[in-house]
């Protein structure tokens, strides 16, 4: 007699309903963040200052003003001017100065002040959601000493930036393995929607996106301020971040994960109820189907006990809409959204993070699956293997033209941060797809097996444990007393005592384990093919931590293009500059050596020592020495200088102007008597 199928439920036809609403919903959403993403160079960098870098006025300007490549978000405590002592004098008042294509922010200064070398400490938040700070020098009337300690670590360091990168970390791990796990259940193995282990790895990685999100959310403040974890509970702080593109990313990533969230439930809910009464087979034929293959021969006149494909086509929809949505926040706050092409660059990157979602994700999904649901079809790991191959190739195209975007040229492979980053990650791809063709040959080993081999394993495994006690039972009564274990099972009594009750039930745990166990290490392909998955999983891990620190690292073409322009701001100064030049007047103890060293050693103001030693190492008094600073490439100087004698064979001179970058020669000039004399002379790299 042919069994009819259920009526779907109501609670069914309105989630099968809903989802095509809300995939229209989440796609206007979408549409609207994509016209709302403006075009910017990534990483902004400060051109130009007023005073300049290490410039001389002759009176107090009325205010600083700082010139950034592209826009920035500051707050009113963004610029601060210091004096010498490290008093502040500006208003704090950020005043906005943009027009057109020119960004300019300013601050005002307090009038009447003395001269003195003053210190400008900047931090900003470039477009692409990352911090960047600096700091440089003016002097009112005439360069002075100034006790003004510049910050050891720049804006987005310090252990903030490190829970910042953690939370990064985890909220790229945990959108992998949602996005992966789902797609592995609707791609490849429906029935895996009603296996526990499957469910709580995709819950667990929606529970970690929305914390790392969140975390994120109420680190940004200190992260991009003052690096103090205190700052988290500023609510000024956390209403100036939502005002942002990385705050309006952030709190749309938690509205859609509400979205998956339905979706979670709806995929181990009502799809989980109806794919569980399809057996290994139905669910086998209804997967091939689906997806074209030969799974359905020999599949004449069956019919399923219900039909999936209405919901699972609903669900694959409306997944990819949500998951696309949640990949598109990280497309329009990083780097995609900045930089040349973001037309292009965001749509790619979307597809890029989903390709490695669906494959890094799955691999994690099939691993779970290996190791503690033995029960998984073949057909389901063939399946999987299609669909990261083409997950690789999606991948491939997209890595490609973000690599060119981001690089720009050759040279930026090697000669910067993120090029290096990109190469560690490229040999990490190649590892794993190494590593992935041992785990399809493998599969194709899973695949040549023979048929009833595999079946009686998928039988074995899917004894539940209540099968497990009944034979355990049955097994111990045959022993006691002679009956067959092929009799009616003897059900199992519950000692009243809860000890011996916890202790009965670890027993049946452990005996479930090793069973589970034994059906699992039956078959040596699948065991093999378990080893090359868990290798695999670990390469993704490193994987996905290089990426996470390349994201955060500033493009190689935005290197390069700061490099060509030369930008004069200096975040943190240089070393001191220290050489020894050893000299020969030719006259009575006219041989010896000098040691200079020029404090920091950077463009602007600098401090310069001069220490002269004769042959025997003891100081030299010198009737005179003079130096002078020329920079060749530029027709710059010679700059002439007569240092102050501050002790016998010591000589000092502050407020040293070396006004542009470069290779700068230093001439000494010695004269040891009337008429012995030299010069000699050194090239130094200034900053």
């Amino acid at each position: 007699m042919t069994a009819t199928a259920p009526a779907p439920s109501t609670a069914r036809a309105r989630a099968t309903a809903v989802l095509p609403r809300l995939a229209l919903v989440l796609a206007a959403l979408l549409a609207t963040l994509f016209t709302a993403a403006s075009p910017a160079t990534a990483h902004a960098a400060l051109t130009a200052s007023d005073p300049k870098d290490g410039a001389v006025v002759a009176t107090a300007p009325a205010q600083v003003t700082l010139s950034f490549s592209e826009q920035v978000a500051l707050g009113d405590d963004s610029i601060r001017v210091l004096d010498p002592q490290g008093k502040r004098v500006d208003t704090g008042e950020l005043r906005d100065m943009c027009s057109g294509n020119t960004v300019r922010y300013g601050t005002a200064l307090h009038t009447g002040l003395p001269d003195g070398t003053y210190t400008v400490a900047w931090q900003a938040v470039s477009a692409d959601s990352h911090p960047i700070s600096g700091a440089f020098t003016f002097s009112i009337g005439a360069p002075s000493a100034t006790d003004v300690t510049l910050p050891a670590t720049q804006a987005g360091g310090g252990p903030v930036g490190i829970a910042y990168g953690i939370a990064r970390y985890a909220a790229y791990a945990g959108f992998t393995v949602l996005v992966g796990g789902a797609a592995f259940i609707l791609l490849c193995w429906r029935r895996g929607a009603a296996e526990r282990p499957l469910q709580k790895l995709v819950v667990r990685a929606w529970v970690t996106l929305t914390a790392a999100t969140l975390a994120m959310l109420v680190l940004r403040t200190p992260y991009t301020g003052s690096g103090n974890f205190s700052d988290v509970f500023d609510l000024d702080g956390l209403r100036a971040v939502l005002q942002t593109k990385t705050g309006a990313s952030l709190v749309s990533r938690l509205l859609l994960l509400g979205a998956a969230a339905l979706f979670v439930a709806v995929l181990f809910g009502v799809y989980a109820r109806r794919v569980a009464g399809l057996g290994p087979d139905e669910a086998d034929r209804a997967e091939g189907e689906n997806d074209g293959s030969d799974e359905t021969e020999g599949a004449e006149g069956a019919e399923r006990p219900d039909d999936t494909s209405d919901l699972t086509f609903g669900l694959a929809i409306g997944g990819a809409v949500v998951s696309g949505g949640i990949a598109a926040t990280w497309a329009l706050s990083e780097h995609a959204s900045t930089g040349i092409q973001p037309g292009i660059a965001m749509p790619a990157d979307i597809l890029h993070l989903m390709a490695v979602a669906t494959w890094l994700g799955g691999l994690a999904a099939l691993l779970v699956t290996l190791h503690k649901v033995p029960g998984i079809e073949r057909a389901a790991v063939r399946r999987f293997s299609r669909v990261a191959f083409v997950s690789v190739l999606v991948l491939a195209v997209t890595g490609v033209y973000q690599s060119w975007r981001q690089l720009g040229s050759w040279s930026a492979l090697t000669g910067t941060e993120y090029g290096q980053l990109l190469l560690l990650k490229i040999g990490l791809v190649a590892v794993l797809l190494g590593i992935a063709f041992v785990s399809r040959r493998w599969t194709a080993r899973l695949a040549d097996a023979p048929a009833d081999a595999s079946d009686a394993t998928t039988a074995a495994a899917g004894r539940t444990s209540d099968d497990v006690s009944r034979e355990t039972a049955s097994g111990a009564g045959s022993e006691g007393s002679g009956v067959s274990r092929e009799t009616e099972p003897v059900p199992v009594p519950v000692p009243a005592d809860p000890e011996r009750a916890a202790q009965l039930a670890r027993q049946r745990a452990a005996r479930e384990s090793a069973l589970e166990k034994r059906v699992r290490d039956a078959d040596p392909d699948r065991a093999g093919l378990r080893r090359s998955v868990l290798a695999e999983a670990a390469i993704a891990v490193i994987l996905l931590a290089v990426t996470t620190v390349l994201t955060s690292t500033e493009p190689g073409r935005t290197v390069e293009q700061e490099t060509g322009r030369g930008s004069t701001a200096t975040a943190v100064p240089d070393r001191a500059v220290k050489i020894t030049l050893p000299f020969d007047t030719g006259g009575a103890n006219g041989k010896g050596s000098v040691r200079l060293e020029l404090d920091p050693g950077r463009v602007g103001a600098n401090t310069l020592h001069l220490w002269s030693d004769s042959a025997d190492g003891t100081p030299l008094d010198l009737p005179e020495i003079k130096v002078a600073f020329t920079l060749p490439a530029k027709d710059i100087g010679p700059l002439p200088l007569v240092p102050e004698q501050a002790a016998p064979g010591h000589w000092t001179a502050s407020g040293v102007q070396l006004p542009l970058a470069g290779e700068w020669r230093i001439d000494v000039t010695v004269r040891t008597s009337d008429i012995d004399q030299t010069t000699v002379q050194k090239t130094v790299k200034i900053g």
